[in-house]
């Protein structure tokens, strides 16, 4: 990977970052929540993170623009509501019990457990309120079929994210073969990036039963599993202090991983070739796909 390669794909990662640190917080500025919870909300989702949801919303709405519309910058922020209220909950006692994220206390240990669990709960509400809204349009306008649409995506990803934490802690009690663990992570992990793109794609006029918005859900299909595969790896393979949390958590939890299955290499080289296919379903669909293919190698390349 060349150093200008590298640097581009930074510059699209950068650009998603500023965008939807500022409507997050033009978001939560226009919710009048009481302390402690929105000192909760606030912590839970203004201490960055990658934004990888966002910004493959964002690449999305622009396959055939340059601009992005208003709905699509309100799918970019609730897809990471609904990402934050989910990593609040993992993080409680009574799921993966961890103590820190984003290099920060998580929620419940600087706030308590109820008010962690309060604001997870405020932030699944709160994402399907803007994306109905009107938002970030110049004009005050909400296409109301779009917005339809991109809640039934949101939700049903909502949903398969329960099923597949589900699924995952059912597994620390069990061993599990490569079919099961890519059930729990197609539904943990995965949904939510699909949905991401499916709403960007949606707030440009695309249809759900095109070919293009077909191979964008293979896309983020092969994408999603990807990005596990590789966070597995990065368990075991970065510090605490690149993660922004604990390393080697999934191992003390006994948690079903990639390389736990196949092995350190074995999974290194899953994640290469899933995301070979996932850049092989892009090639199929038509327009400017070049910041979902750089988003897609920045996520292959990360470290953290």
């Amino acid at each position: 990977m060349t150093v200008a390669a590298s640097g581009h794909r930074q510059q699209v990662v950068e650009q998603a970052k500023q965008m939807v640190q500022q409507d997050l917080q033009t978001v939560l500025d226009t919710y009048p929540l009481v302390s402690p919870l929105k000192e909760a909300v606030n912590h839970a989702v203004m201490l960055g993170g990658k934004r990888v949801r966002p910004a493959l919303a964002y690449a999305t709405a622009r396959l055939n623009a340059g601009n992005v519309p208003a709905a699509a910058r309100r799918a970019a922020v609730a897809v990471e509501l609904i990402h934050c209220y989910s990593l609040i909950h993992d993080d409680l006692p009574c799921m993966d019990d961890d103590d820190l994220r984003r290099g920060q206390p998580t929620v419940h240990i600087k706030y308590g457990e109820a008010n962690a669990l309060l604001a997870g709960d405020v932030l699944q509400s709160m994402a399907f309120d803007v994306l109905t809204s009107s938002l970030f349009a110049d004009d005050g306008s909400c296409d109301l079929l779009i917005a339809a649409r991109q809640v039934q995506v949101l939700a049903r990803a909502a949903s398969a994210m329960v099923v597949g934490q589900t699924l995952d802690l059912a597994a620390e009690q069990q061993p599990v073969n490569q079919q099961q663990l890519e059930s729990i992570h197609l539904n943990k992990t995965g949904a939510l990036i699909q949905s991401a793109i499916g709403m960007g794609a949606l707030s440009v006029g695309m249809q759900s039963d095109s070919a293009d918005y077909v191979s964008l859900q293979a896309f983020g299909r092969h994408l999603g599993l990807a990005f596990q595969v590789q966070d597995d790896v990065l368990d075991i393979t970065a510090t605490t202090d690149q993660l922004g949390k604990p390393a080697q958590s999934d191992l003390k939890l006994q948690k079903a991983t990639y390389p736990a299955l196949m092995g350190l290499d074995g999974a290194t080289q899953y994640a290469a070739t899933l995301h070979e296919q996932a850049l092989g379903a892009l090639q199929q669909v038509a327009g400017d796909s070049t910041a979902l293919r750089e988003l897609a190698l920045f996520l292959l390349h990360r470290a953290s």
